[in-house]
């Protein structure tokens, strides 16, 4: 098993939930809320994303283990949808596993309603997340990797709380600029640790290749 690394997880993490990419979708999903609302809202989302990342961490290999796929099956898999979704971010365009199809976003409820869907999931609990979650969870193996993982996983959640509370305020200073680069930067941090998710899995399930590398 891979040693825990909390700078990749942050890395990783932040990157597919990063509240700065996701501010916009925050506000046109809450047109017309207040300022209150908006801030009910974005305590809903984050207690969401805590029952649901705290789920898929804990259950995630459990659940693998049902259907008979090893946790390098996963990884492998779960790197190529991670993949997809920094390449995605890279060429400036929204991941649909994430994000939803066009279709999907034009029937997203009203402001009271989208906490959970779609906020919550799929947009920042998606298959990104979920596979992140579970991944770096399955390194953790000490109490002191747990509780990074737990730090680190609070810390991207109160980002995102904050940012969202506060996205009335912080939409006057965000320039589509600036949200771009960010954008850009994220997908390209995010693609580099899927590749390395991808390799990591295939020299365990291929070892020849492995050999042959070295």
């Amino acid at each position: 098993m891979d040693s825990f690394s909390a700078l990749k997880f942050f890395g990783a993490l932040f990157a597919i939930m990063n509240p700065i990419s996701n501010l916009p979708i925050f506000l046109s999903t809450t047109e017309g809320a207040s300022a209150a609302q908006r801030s009910a809202i974005a305590l809903r989302v984050v207690i969401y994303c805590f029952v649901m990342g705290t789920a898929f961490a804990m259950m995630g290999h459990a659940a693998l283990g049902f259907f008979g796929i090893s946790i390098d099956d996963f990884r492998v898999a779960g790197g190529l949808v991670v993949l997809l979704i920094g390449l995605k971010m890279l060429n400036g365009n929204d991941s649909s596993a994430h994000h939803g199809t066009e279709e999907e976003k034009q029937n997203f409820p009203d402001a009271d309603a989208v906490a959970f869907y779609p906020l919550t999931f799929p947009i920042l609990v998606g298959p990104g997340t979920i596979t992140t979650l579970i991944l770096y969870r399955q390194q953790a193996d000490s109490t002191q990797d747990l509780i990074a993982y737990a730090l680190i996983f609070a810390a991207v959640l109160a980002s995102i709380g904050v940012a969202f509370a506060l996205s009335g305020r912080l939409a006057g200073y965000l320039s589509q600029t600036g949200r771009v680069v960010m954008t850009r930067l994220m997908g390209m941090i995010l693609a580099a640790i899927a590749v390395e998710m991808i390799t990591s899995g295939l020299s365990v399930l291929l070892p020849g290749l492995a050999g042959s590398a070295g």
